[in-house]
């Protein structure tokens, strides 16, 4: 199997979601693994240049190499049979990283296209494990604006094969060890 890891928390070693990434590496032992860190790597934000280039339908000298970025991430989500994403939630919503992540991977009549009933995803579905970390407790509430963005998004390039593995609460210091132990076996048995 080849997983693609999308890691995107700011605190390096010190992260939730990257420590239970880990822990889903050691029990499911990959045979390749492809990993993207978005914060060792940033990937641009998106501006009207960059949008250009990425949509070029004949890219220039100057488009070329945003465009190849682009083609980057989509033929890692193409290449991969499972994708894992760290989701930590700051300020209630994903990290800007996986924004400007999303934002080079849509592409119409590349990841997507518009039909006569509304917009099909093009590639290929595949399972999609997502780790949410918070330091509250959001999952099911009205608060959680994180998920149905998420699950809207993959959908909408084809990825409709996504499972959440919360991890909340992690704030406080009297809940934090059982909020990881019960993601890191809900990680295992998945």
């Amino acid at each position: 199997m080849h997983a693609l890891i999308i890691r995107t928390s700011i605190l390096g070693e010190n992260s939730s979601s990257n420590q239970l990434i880990d822990h889903w590496l050691a029990n499911h032992k990959p045979s390749q693994v492809t990993e993207r860190n978005l914060v060792s790597s940033p990937i641009p934000h998106l501006d009207a240049e960059r949008f250009g280039a990425i949509n070029a339908a004949s890219p220039d000298n100057q488009q070329a190499p945003i465009q190849a970025l682009s083609d980057q991430l989509i033929g890692e989500i193409e290449a991969a049979d499972e994708i894992v994403i760290g989701l930590p939630m700051y300020n209630f919503g994903v990290p800007s990283q996986v924004k400007a992540w999303m934002d080079h991977l849509a592409r119409a009549g590349r990841t997507f296209q518009y039909t006569a009933n509304g917009p099909q995803g093009l590639l290929e579905n595949k399972p999609v494990t997502v780790i949410a970390t918070r330091g509250g407790a959001y999952a099911n509430t009205a608060h959680d604006s994180q998920v149905p963005f998420v699950k809207q998004f993959l959908a909408f390039i084809g990825l409709n094969d996504v499972s959440f593995v919360y991890a909340e609460t992690l704030a406080s210091s009297e809940k934090r060890p059982e909020a990881l132990a019960t993601a890191q076996a809900q990680l295992s048995a998945a």
